[in-house]
């Protein structure tokens, strides 16, 4: 006669560093989704995560076992195949709003549901909806029509999918587990399993302005969700991309929404539109439309150049009730009143330019949220003119501020100017990717 599962035995076998089965990890999760396991067991659970780990096999269970307790989407029945992009956040990071154009102008469906920001990573959801009009809270038939009829759609995540993954974060968000790597791994991965991705192309950030703040870390959340992935039966490939200065020029939602444009009329940052284009030509291999990454990126710069890209981000805000003209006309996009150039403090080479720095700065300036629920303010951000390695001349400014309010002015240049380190000798540029993760694990450092 089998003795029934107690939650407290779980916790107990996790603390003592042991490995869970695949029974006892779904006994907890769907108790606790249920309201059968109280909060302060699943802290604890959590807390002994974080301090003894998970194996690739039990963050895989756990991924699974949080898909399993909400809705799923099956997209098999709309188009064959379709590949996703998941960013585990950083400062000036756009890239969505120009590689799901990018993909779906080479023929590749993209159908994503994104976040909104809340600290100092600012989220797809806020910078698009600087365009008026512009639907984030499509259903799941609306998903699926969409995504049939012009090949990409960009929406909110439904609170349906992987709902004890949302009730566990809230958890570890209080009780100071947020930072467990098994956690965060079947976090992200049970959310993209539930809304129906087949293939998914991850950017794990690493540095001062990203969530993993080393490289180790960054290894390690990267190497989990390719694991869960292919013990999930999908594919998956993980860069690990720099996140120690902002990435483009632009920080804030209309500034970051009108630079994503510019990429996908050929007019983009060189650092942005490499990101774009690396990231972009890896989905497409992953979709078996290129068969090299070669292939890849000259079909998507093609896209560009022909501009089928910017044709679909034309048709993707005209399909979601956007006022497209924005798109065709920038200078109706909201702009702060008061615009203020920074200039460098000494002449040189730029050594450091902190994005952690510059995007805590366009929170303040009311760029992003402190809690959930701050409002937004489109108009205003920051511009980063420079990169580490630059020249650093007091006739060349370094930032450009946008600010609802003169009085900040004098604050916030302050603390723009606590973001950065000069030299007097010429200093390497920072490197876009360090690696790559392929979907079988293998680490790559030629990302090519």
């Amino acid at each position: 006669m089998s003795v029934p599962l107690r939650a407290v035995d779980v916790i107990i076998k996790k603390r003592d560093g042991q490995e869970l089965t695949r029974a006892e990890i779904q006994f907890f999760v769907r108790g606790f989704a249920e309201g059968n396991i109280p909060d302060y067991q699943a802290s604890a659970l959590s807390m002994a995560i974080l301090l003894n780990g998970m194996t690739p096999r039990e963050t895989a269970d756990l991924t699974l076992e949080m898909v399993g307790s909400g809705q799923t989407i099956d997209l098999t029945d709309t188009v064959s195949l379709v590949v996703d992009k998941h960013s585990t956040g950083g400062v000036g990071d756009k890239t969505t709003l120009a590689v799901g154009p990018m993909v779906a102008a080479c023929g590749l469906p993209v159908g994503k549901m994104s976040g909104r920001g809340l600290g100092f990573s600012g989220g797809t959801l806020d910078k698009i909806e600087a365009i008026p009009g512009f639907r984030t809270d499509l259903s799941i038939g609306e998903f699926k029509s969409q995504l049939k009829e012009i090949g990409l759609v960009l929406t909110g995540q439904t609170g349906e999918l992987a709902p004890a993954d949302g009730k566990l974060y809230s958890l570890r968000d209080v009780t100071g587990t947020v930072q467990s790597i098994p956690l965060i791994a079947s976090s992200v991965m049970s959310k993209k399993i539930a809304a129906g991705a087949q293939a998914i192309v991850l950017d794990v950030k690493v540095g001062s302005g990203a969530f993993m703040q080393t490289l180790e870390e960054g290894h390690l959340l990267a190497r989990s969700m390719v694991d869960i992935a292919r013990l999930a039966g999908r594919q998956a490939v993980a860069f690990l991309s720099d996140m120690n200065q902002p990435l483009g020029v632009a920080v804030g939602n209309a500034l970051e929404t009108i630079e994503a444009i510019e990429t996908l009329q050929g007019n983009g940052p060189p650092d942005f539109v490499e990101h774009c284009l690396t990231l972009a030509g890896r989905m497409l291999v992953l979709g078996k439309v290129a068969a090299t990454s070669g292939e890849a990126r000259a079909l998507v710069e093609q896209s560009i150049s022909a501009g089928s890209a910017f044709a679909h981000f034309r048709r993707l805000v005209e399909s979601q009730g956007g006022d497209v003209s924005y798109v065709d006309d920038f200078s109706k996009f909201p702009v702060a009143p008061f615009i203020k150039e920074v200039y460098p403090v000494q002449e040189g080479f730029y050594k450091w330019i902190d994005a952690r720095i510059v995007g805590e700065t366009a929170v303040s300036l009311g760029a992003g949220r402190a809690v959930k629920s701050d409002k937004i303010d489109h108009s205003v951000g920051v511009l980063v003119h420079k990169k580490v390695g630059d020249r650093a001349s007091q006739d060349e400014p370094i930032f450009t501020i946008h600010a609802n309010h003169s009085e900040v002015l004098p604050r916030t240049e302050e603390r723009l100017h606590e973001a950065l380190q000069y030299s007097d000798v010429k200093i390497e540029a920072l490197p876009y990717f360090y690696g790559m993760y392929d979907s079988e694990g293998m680490y790559l450092e030629d990302t090519g």
